[in-house]
């Protein structure tokens, strides 16, 4: 199912609608993630505030996937745009990211996929 993303306030349900409907618990997911209960209720609480890093390693945890969807461009298109003033999210009206719940096995332990300055 598909969960169309226009506001980052829409984050906080899907990640606990995400994580429950896996039966996991925030202390399940944080040692999953290798992070205390604390620091995953946080991130939980206000994803907007996390790196698109981590919430990416989350929703491969619970399944979930990010699907990014650009709808055709109604009336003029960016090749239009000779001077190059249109940005795409200007000339693309109602342009959304949504959250699919993917079709995954029992989640395993997720290993972020670089270690950088970011600790958890």
């Amino acid at each position: 199912m598909n969960y169309p993303i226009r506001t980052l306030q829409q984050l906080r349900p899907l990640l606990v609608g995400f994580r429950k409907q896996a039966g996991l618990s925030q202390a399940d997911v944080a040692t999953r993630l290798g992070v205390t209960q604390q620091s995953y209720a946080k991130i939980e609480a206000n994803p907007a505030t996390t790196s698109v890093e981590r919430l990416f390693t989350i929703l491969r945890l619970l399944g979930g996937e990010i699907v990014l969807e650009q709808p055709e461009v109604v009336g003029k298109g960016l090749e239009d745009d000779a001077a190059g003033t249109l940005s795409p999210a200007a000339s693309v009206p109602g342009r959304a990211v949504s959250l699919k719940k993917a079709t995954v096995a029992a989640p395993t332990k997720v290993v972020p996929p670089s270690k950088k300055t970011e600790h958890w």
